[in-house]
């Protein structure tokens, strides 16, 4: 299989979140995010996935994408000898650096393939009964993973991503806007500096007026900010 290229050319553009803040967008506890990056002080394994940033403390956003992933197998059951032989398998054989952040509509048979290698290799039952069954149902799991997900046609890399997009399908990140922190769709204000400044003033149309954005874009980036708290 040809290999994937990377998603970006110029690291400004790659997105760049602190292990606080991946925690706080994918709901994970701090301490695993630092597990799957770095590795575990009490294991040899090292880390899951293979980052684009060499600061332990940066994740960029195709790792965030590739975290997300993690959890949510994580949080089926999945065991994490299983998910670091199979990402070190995918990236192996279709020689890309991100196979867990590439679109299931080019790679899921052959992501259901690696993980079912890698369940049968670690003896997991939890993602050998994922892995080895209908490929109706990992479809569907890949599916559900890709929820507010947008992927670039030329690298099938995910491209944007919407954190919460049935509440709020207008907040996007994207990494290439404000290094990647959530914004209202059409706009370049993270929401984050439009809630700050909103408590602070605490008046909409007068951050609206000094942001340049509309009275609704502060609404939803406070709205959004509250509910992900």
């Amino acid at each position: 299989m040809m290999g994937a290229r990377q998603g970006h050319n110029d690291p400004l553009l790659a997105g760049f979140f602190s292990v606080s803040e991946a925690a706080r967008l994918l709901g994970v506890k701090q301490v695993h995010i630092r597990g799957w990056i770095n590795g575990y002080a009490n294991s040899s394994a090292g880390p899951v996935i293979k980052r684009d940033f060499e600061d332990q403390r940066t994740v960029s956003f195709l790792d965030l994408m590739e975290l997300r992933f993690i959890a949510f197998f994580r949080a089926q059951g999945v065991s994490m000898p299983t998910i670091r032989r199979a990402a070190e398998r995918a990236r192996k054989e279709w020689r890309v650096q991100h196979p867990l952040a590439l679109s299931s509509a080019k790679y899921v048979t052959d992501r259901k393939k690696v993980f079912a290698t890698a369940a049968e290799e670690t003896d997991d039952p939890v993602a050998w009964d994922m892995a080895s069954g209908q490929h109706e149902m990992w479809g569907t799991i890949e599916q559900t993973i890709e929820k507010g997900v947008l992927f670039d046609p030329k690298n099938y890399l995910a491209k944007t991503w919407r954190p919460l997009p049935a509440q709020f399908p207008n907040v996007v990140i994207d990494p290439r806007i404000a290094f990647g922190r959530p914004v209202v769709a059409g706009t370049q204000v993270p929401t984050s500096v439009l809630f700050r400044q909103w408590k602070a003033e605490g008046h909409t149309d007068r951050v609206a007026k000094w942001f340049e954005v509309s009275p609704e874009v502060v609404a939803t980036a406070v709205e959004y900010e509250l509910v992900a708290a």
